[in-house]
């Protein structure tokens, strides 16, 4: 299993400075780069100040050029929200400006208060049929000439300029829960996003059994890959989990005002809405979030990550964009790459072994 980070800028009050969440979110892409991470993957969201991503392919290409070898993800592109041909240009361009770098993640889109203002009020729902439809035909204009009659989309022959400097095209990846969205992802050769959000363990052995169907129903392609992604806080004692704890608790309350526009947005600072009014009020329970989440010691990870391991992710992410303080961000990405990457190099080493060992 290898290790990405999700790092997104963010601010959650006026008084904090933009200049200093620039460079703070570069620190910690720094640090993840030389520690040996293999993506930093980072969002799309518009007119929100907790999630500042108008254009992914320009964090992506910033991050690059301050980086040697992490590769670079989008998680993720809302569909609904391009246009194909400038989809594909601008996603080639950022591959050809970080050296082959990127890997394309999209998305149907999830905030409610972002649909009523970019894609015309429709239900987010129904951002899954837009995504149907791009994703081959970004593929198609990465390939060469191509022309598209579709539902949402017509334009005459065209082709992306300029073309990937990958091999064909970046990887694609596909954010999926459900089983009809794995299927078609898989079905057409990309990889998987996932995310359990703040469900139990048990969550993660369900969505590996929906990827390992949609694997086994389609034999036609190779096996694509699997990336699942939980808040992550690592800190030195057991004791210290009351503040990340606290941290996630807030920023599932601002997650539902965006979510299902139960609240206000005030100069781009959504509120955090009231607990009365909050969906599934027992993961907001604080044993939960501790138990449930990438929350602990490096010993605690380790053994919370056998459970992803076993459900077949290839890749883990850590989600350090939660609000958590700076400190604590360092904090969990120095202990990670110290305490918990060589536990997860090794094995790795140790099947290769075995499995050399059974060739001979």
């Amino acid at each position: 299993m290898k290790f990405a980070v999700s790092i997104n800028l963010e601010r959650f009050s006026p008084s904090r400075d933009m200049q200093t969440v620039l460079a703070e979110a570069l620190e910690l892409v720094k640090m993840a780069d030389a520690g040996g991470f293999e993506t930093v993957w980072t969002a799309e969201h518009h007119t929100i100040e907790c999630t500042i991503a108008p254009n992914p392919f320009n964090t992506l290409t910033w991050f690059g050029h301050h980086t040697d070898r992490i590769r670079l993800g989008t998680a993720t592109l809302v569909a609904p929200y391009w246009d194909p041909i400038r989809l594909a240009g601008e996603a080639a361009l950022c591959d050809q400006l970080t050296g082959g770098r990127l890997e394309f993640g999209i998305a149907r889109g999830s905030y409610q208060y972002e649909f009523d203002r970019m894609a015309g009020g429709m239900p987010q729902q129904e951002g899954v049929a837009y995504l149907k439809e791009i994703v081959p035909a970004v593929k198609a204009l990465w390939a060469g000439d191509y022309a598209h009659e579709g539902k949402y989309w017509r334009f005459p022959l065209a082709t992306a300029v300029p073309k990937p400097l990958q091999k064909g095209h970046p990887p694609i990846w596909v954010a999926a829960r459900d089983p009809g969205t794995f299927d078609w992802a898989v079905g057409i050769g990309a990889s998987i996003l996932s995310t359990p959000l703040s469900a139990p363990p048990a969550e993660v052995g369900v969505l590996g059994e929906k990827f390992c169907k949609a694997v086994a129903d389609h034999p036609e392609v190779p096996r694509p890959r699997f990336m699942m992604q939980r808040r992550t806080c690592v800190y030195a004692k057991s004791e210290d989990w009351e503040v990340p704890v606290r941290h996630s608790t807030d920023y599932g309350r601002y997650f539902e005002n965006l979510f299902q526009n139960l609240g206000t947005v005030k100069n781009g600072f959504p509120e955090a809405v009231p607990y009365e009014v909050v969906a599934n009020r027992s993961s907001y329970d604080p044993k939960s979030i501790r138990d449930n989440l990438m929350f602990g010691t490096p010993d605690e990870v380790i053994e919370k990550l056998m459970v992803y391991e076993a459900a077949g992710v290839d890749q883990y992410c850590l989600g350090l964009s939660f609000n958590l303080p700076f400190e604590l961000q360092k904090q969990t990405l120095s202990l990670f790459i110290r305490e918990v990457m060589p536990v997860f190099a090794g094995r790795a080493g140790a099947a290769e072994t075995s499995k050399l060992k059974v060739a001979v």
